[in-house]
């Protein structure tokens, strides 16, 4: 087993958390404070804005106790303390008292610089707070968030939440935890988008019906009310993507009962009936068209394009169109 370090150690004498993302930085005191009280039950947690941290009060909270309590310190906004009290956190970096941990958290920007150099200088243990402006970081973070958890979930699952949720973190998290609690095996995205999604999964799901209907102009009306919802463009490439599979797996299979199909096929009983019905007017070799258009979209909305709007726009009529190329 390795060693722990004084940077692995929540119970180091000073935890230094460095950046503006809230849930992160809560999650760094929530460390420290479960450690202390595993090591202590009665375990005193004092937790103070940079205001409330007046010069001389360090060291009140710090000074030894008859009783020899074991004691957290928290000091939020910390890049916000004055001068004098900054000088007061610099003196007691140079000598912590024992059994007590000063968690110190910082924007980490200009501001403050000194107390930051001084903590990092004096051993502090950093622990990295970020804000996630990127939704690759917030993808990685959600990833993060299920293999914590031990749990297994699809990258289409991962995508389908940091698109149905946006950029809060808590929200995310929050949603990770449901999930997880909620749903046995690996989460996939027909999960994500049965729990989030809601009325914008179900406008996706209203421009693919139109579309592989050959119903181009309620295809194209769907298309711009879903968009100007704020349905995310993502999940209506999904959807385009899933109703044209449905078209190619069914002209495909063998003649059949709907309970039959839906077996071989893996799809419900009343999406075979629906699917029968969109298939009319479709070619062997409309779907392949299809489906190019799909990834021709796809990739258009994912950054390869200008224009997202007009990708989907262009997908959606080659869709219609190719729906209607065996009607004459």
């Amino acid at each position: 087993m390795a060693k722990k370090t004084a940077q692995d150690d929540p119970l180091s004498p000073v935890t230094l958390a460095v950046g503006q993302e809230d849930l992160l930085l809560d999650r760094a005191v929530q460390e420290v404070v479960a450690a202390a009280r595993a090591a202590d039950a009665d375990t005193d947690v004092r937790d103070l804005t940079s205001d409330q941290l007046q010069p001389g009060t360090l060291n009140e909270l710090t000074s030894p106790s008859l009783f020899a309590e074991r004691k957290v310190v928290v000091v939020r906004n910390a890049q916000d303390l004055s001068a004098d009290t900054i000088k007061d956190v610099k003196t007691y970096l140079g000598s912590p008292a024992e059994e007590i941990t000063l968690v110190l958290l910082h924007a980490g920007g200009a501001k403050g610089k000194g107390l930051l150099d001084a903590a990092r200088k004096a051993g502090a243990r950093e622990v990295a707070c970020p804000k996630m402006t990127k939704a690759a970081d917030r993808l990685g973070f959600v990833r993060s968030e299920f293999r914590v958890l031990g749990r297994s979930a699809t990258p289409e699952a991962c995508q389908a939440l940091v698109d149905s949720i946006g950029s809060d973190l808590r929200e995310l998290a929050s949603a990770v935890t449901q999930l997880t609690a909620d749903v046995e095996g690996t989460i996939d995205e027909a999960v994500v988008a049965r729990y989030y999604t809601g009325r914008a999964e179900a406008s996706s799901f209203t421009v693919a019906d139109r579309a592989v209907e050959g119903r181009a102009a309620e295809a194209l009306e769907a298309l711009r009310w879903s968009l100007s919802t704020g349905v995310a463009p993502v999940l209506i490439t999904s959807a385009l993507a899933q109703g044209v599979r449905a078209i190619g797996k069914l002209s495909s299979a063998r003649g059949g009962r709907p309970a039959d199909l839906a077996r071989e096929l893996g799809m419900p009983p009343w999406k075979i009936d629906r699917v029968r019905q969109q298939m009319r007017g479709w070619m062997p070799d409309g779907v392949s068209v299809a489906l190019r258009a799909v990834a021709e979209a796809d990739a258009g909305v994912k950054g390869g394009g200008d224009d997202p709007e007009y990708a989907l726009e262009k997908a959606v009529v080659t869709i219609a169109r190719a729906a209607r190329s065996g009607r004459g």
